[in-house]
Parts: structure tokens; sequence; C-alpha cells
């Protein structure tokens, strides 16, 4: 199993991977699919049908705004937002789509999206039905989605027969250093005499140029540092009718005016700590640019970590943040290869627990810590997380997301700093963990995991 940085790290829209990213990215392929149909000639219709999570939390998490996006073309890593803002506005007056090399479609969002609230589909709980229909309303071709989670998306077909989705490989002959679990990961940097980073580098260099690997990763760190400085300079209210205010400037400007006086407590870093991560998760709240990290809903905690490493440790060195993405990243593939990122797939303990571990893990390797320190800061960092709902208040990306990602930073500094003051042995094995966290996600009620069926999202104040 190889599961790139690239794609453990991706540009795309907020304010969820598996309910925005994943469905505008199934609405392209399927247009793809159709394009290469012998029947496509006559195609006169399209129609989209949510299923599970999809259907439950589609519209808090706007994912009929991303299935018209992806029909109209875009995919999440290049969109042009005005551009995009002004075809939707196009597509809602003429209820007609006209991709290329396709014949005129009719479709129009408000009828044509179908949210589908009975059982989930049995591949995944977030799956979509795109059919193309003919002049009479029969069907010409159909296929079926799952959104797992980051970005990721796979047919049904895929599904069921275990193909690793696009961005994977599983023929271990290819890479170097090709670990499926940390047991593995760690033999073969005692072996390798090679750090997790040096390890996950030499496997991005199959297929890659030494350029274009720095080249990338720091496109990565830009891209998430741009997002952090974003966040901390917007105000006002989020949109999706919660009325939650944007809090990342005000917090931070507290913090700044504070700086150097009495007035500051000891626990101040973990102020700083959290409006990183905070300010990451309002953008994304607001449906702008952030990076899978490695999902959107989880997006904060990585780069609040890393900002927290370069503003405020000690001997920190900017040209170390590759070392840190690159751990980060080898974290994150093992966690989705055996378990799972997805909300609805896991709860919260999938996207911000697997988030904090890979915070942790990264963090850890930046301040000197040994491989067997890293695996033990990123399930210190899990363990801690194991259990945790994803139960998002009216569907929205906000309550209690933008907090919680705050919170898995912190969890993810201290599990850096327990790991570091060891080392390196420790009880619980990070493998263990994580298939803790797959059978917890297993057995973890349906109304907890992204569905807004139970927890906070049921228990609102009476105003």
């Amino acid at each position: 199993m190889f599961l790139s940085v690239f794609d453990v790290f991706k540009p795309g829209l907020g304010p969820s991977s598996s309910h925005t990213m994943g469905p505008m990215t199934a609405a392209a392929d399927f247009l793809d699919l159709l394009r290469r149909h012998e029947a496509r000639a006559a195609a006169a219709a399209l129609r989209v049908t949510l299923h599970g999570s999809l259907a439950f939390t589609g519209r808090g998490h706007a994912t009929d705004r991303a299935v018209a996006l992806g029909l109209l073309g875009f995919r999440p890593a290049d969109i042009a937002i005005d551009d995009a803002e002004r075809r939707l506005e196009a597509l809602r007056a003429e209820k007609r789509l006209a991709p290329v090399d396709l014949p005129v479609l009719a479709f129009d969002p408000e009828t044509a999206i179908v949210f589908d609230y009975g059982p989930p589909l049995p591949g995944h709980a977030n799956g979509l039905v795109i059919a193309a229909l003919d002049a009479a309303g029969a069907p010409l071709l159909s296929e079926t989605f799952y959104s797992i989670g980051g970005g990721f998306v796979v047919t049904a077909a895929q599904r069921a027969a275990d193909v690793p989705p696009p961005g994977t490989a599983a023929d271990l002959r290819l890479w170097p250093y090709p670990f499926e679990s940390s047991a593995a990961m760690l033999r073969m940097a005692r072996d390798s005499g090679l750090s997790v980073a040096a390890m996950k580098r030499a496997n991005e260099l199959v297929g890659r140029s030494e350029a274009e690997v720095e080249a990338g990763l720091t496109r990565i760190w830009q891209a998430m540092n741009a997002c952090v400085e974003r966040g901390l300079s917007r105000e006002g209210e989020l949109p999706g009718g919660l009325r939650v205010k944007r809090r990342a400037k005000r917090i931070r400007d507290q913090l700044e005016r504070e700086h150097g006086s009495n007035m500051a407590q000891p626990h101040v870093m973990t102020d700083w700590l959290s409006v990183y991560a905070m300010a990451v998760n309002e953008e994304n709240a607001a449906g702008g640019a952030v990076v899978t990290a490695p999902t959107n809903g989880a997006a904060g905690v990585v780069p609040a970590v890393a900002r927290y490493y370069l503003d405020h440790c000690i001997g920190a060195d900017p040209a170390r943040i590759p070392e840190f993405l690159l751990t980060a990243a080898a974290i994150g593939g093992l966690i989705k290869h055996n378990a799972s990122i997805s909300g609805a797939e896991a709860g919260c303990q999938g996207e911000v627990g697997s988030a904090s571990a890979m915070a942790a893990a990264g963090l850890c390797a930046v301040l000197g810590g040994t491989p067997a320190q890293v695996e033990n800061a990123a399930e210190i960092a899990l363990e801690h997380h194991l259990g945790m709902t994803c139960d998002p208040v009216a569907g929205l990306v906000q309550v209690p997301c933008i907090e919680r990602n705050g919170i898995g930073a912190t969890k993810a500094v201290a599990a850096a700093s327990l790991a570091l003051r060891g080392d390196g042995s420790h009880f619980m094995p990070l493998d263990n963990c994580i298939a803790a966290m797959r059978q917890t996600g297993e057995e973890m009620s349906a109304k907890y995991k992204e569905t807004s069926l139970g927890g906070l999202a049921v228990n609102l104040p009476e105003c």
C-alpha cells in the first residue's frame, strides 16, 4: 500500500472533503464515463440521488452545490470560485448543461438532485447514484459512487472488488519502503537507519524527481499557511443559518496585545494552537480554499501544529516543514489503509483523531524524535480520540467542528511532548490503536456518524 503525500494533502474547497470534494469529483467523473458511452448522443437529462450521510447532511455540507459544480466541469483542485458562482447562477436560471463533447442535458439542481433519506447504500455511508436519461426519461447509463473520505471517490464495482482508490498503489514491489503497518514501518526504519520522513520521501521519488517532490511539498505548506492567514484576517458570520461568528481574528488580536505583558497566562501557547486551527476551519466552513489534512473537517490540526512549531518552538527551522509533512502523511496513510478517515464511516475519531495523530508524529519528528518516538506520539494522540462522534449541528461543519480542530491540535502537541520524554517504548502499539478505532467505528450508531441524527446535533439551545 502506498498513499502519496500529495493525496493525503490535497488542495480543495470547503466545507467537506467527503460531502463536497468527493461528490464534485464523482459528478465530473460521470461526465467522462458518459463521453465514452456508445449511446451518449441519445442522452437528454441527468439525475443524481444522494444516499446515507450525503442525504442527511448534504444541504449543510453543500453537497448539492458540489454536484452541480462537478457537472459543470469543475474539479476541487482547480476550481475558480468567481467563475463557478457565475456558472451556477446560469445553471439555476437555464436548467440545462452543455458539457464538452456531449449533447445539451436538462438538469434543474432543485429537482434533479434527490435526497434519499432511506437506508444507506451497501458499500459506504456516503453514496450517490448518477444517471443519464434519454428523452423519454429511461436510463441510458447509471453509476454508483462512494465518497470514502479525504476527497477520494470509488465506484461501486471498485468498492466491491477492493480496488485501491486513485492515488494509491497496492503493488509492494514498486516502493523501497512499502510499510503497511507501523510495526513494518519501525522494522524498516531500524534496518535502514532512516527516519519515517526519509523512507516516505524515498517512496515519493518513485515516479517523481527530487525537485518535483520538494516543489510539491512547498506548495502544500504555502496553501496551508495561506489558509491560516486568511482565517486570521477575516470577521463576520459564517454561512448556513446558525449565525456562528468567526472568532480567530479577535482571539489573535487579543493574544498579540497581551504579548510581552504580564497579562499572559502560562497556557497562552494553547490559545495560539487553537486559533491557528480555528482560522483554517472557519475558512473551511465558509466554503473557502483549504488543504485536506487528511479531510476538510479536520484540515486545521496539521497546519496549526506546524505553525506552532515555526512560531513558538525553540530552534524551529522552516526547512524541516517537508519532514513534518512527510511524517504526518506516512501516519495518515497507515490509518486510511487500516481503518478510515471518513466521519461518515468512523465518526470524528477518523477525522480529527487521525489529524491529531498525524500532527503529533510530524511535530515529534522535527523536534528530534526517533521513529519509535514518532510512532508513540501518533498512538497517544489517536488513543485519546477513540469513540469521538461526528454530530455536526444542522449538518454544518461549524459546531463542534471548528473548536474540535483546536482541541485536536493541543492533544497533538501534548502527545508529541510525552513521546519525546520517553524512549519510544510503550504499552499500546499504534497498529492496535488503529484497529480499535476501526472496530469502534464499525460498532458506532449511524446517529453519530455525520448524519446529524444524534448527539450535539439534536441537543440544541432552546432559543
